[in-house]
């Protein structure tokens, strides 16, 4: 299949920020008076920003409003993207390729607008994209796919030219759901690993990988 565009998650897949989310939603959670390790990870991997906050506010029985858990998370996460949460070495290499190659990119990520271009912008990648699409800008988050279909629109191109990178099960179902094909890059830190075959077109074992598997796409090679 020939893709237009490429769409890139950015947590787990372009920013290594999965273990530090452990930290910043640690400290979020002790603000309601609940000691959090990362044991929940599974569960709120990938998700919205809502959709993750809701689950802690269920499972500790917190009494906060959403919206003040949301401007918390956002406070404290927004150092960490700024000053300290590393990109995957491979990142700028693969955007560069798939611009040479002449595909649309954007980035369909469930954090915020906030979070999202300080950390592009300090690792100057910003530039290799074509549109942006945060968590803010959908109604509906992960796993379903309105950041998908917007990021689509945004870039110019119809679903179906799509591909989705992703590391999480919640986007790569966000992104079926859209009617796009996914490549996974599942981490098996965060989660089981095996799920992923049943649900993804294609597992890769790290980003690196992507540009090779697309030119065998593009040669008519489909395994």
């Amino acid at each position: 299949m020939r893709f237009e565009a490429v769409l890139f998650d950015m947590d787990g897949v372009i920013a290594d920020s999965e273990a530090m989310w452990n930290d910043i939603d640690g400290a979020m959670l002790r603000l309601h008076g609940v000691e959090y390790k990362g044991e929940h990870k599974a569960q709120v991997l990938g998700k919205s920003f809502p959709l993750a906050l809701g689950f802690y506010r269920d499972t500790f029985n917190i009494r906060a409003e959403l919206e003040e858990m949301m401007l918390q998370r956002s406070e404290i996460a927004r150092d960490f993207y700024a000053e300290k949460i590393p990109m995957f070495e491979s990142a700028p290499q693969v955007l560069a390729g798939l611009k040479e190659r002449g595909l649309k990119i954007g980035l369909a990520t469930s954090s915020v607008s906030s979070l999202a271009r300080p950390f592009l912008q300090r690792h100057d990648i910003e530039k290799y994209f074509d549109a942006l699409t945060t968590g803010e800008e959908v109604e509906h988050g992960k796993p379903n796919p309105d950041i998908y279909l917007k990021a689509a629109e945004k870039v110019g191109v119809a679903p179906a030219k799509c591909l989705v990178v992703e590391d999480a099960l919640a986007g790569v179902e966000a992104g079926k759901k859209a009617g796009m094909m996914v490549a996974a890059i599942p981490d098996a830190r965060w989660g089981d690993v095996s799920l992923f075959p049943q649900m993804a077109d294609v597992v890769l074992s790290d980003l690196a990988q992507l540009l090779f598997w697309l030119d065998r796409q593009s040669a008519g090679n489909f395994d």
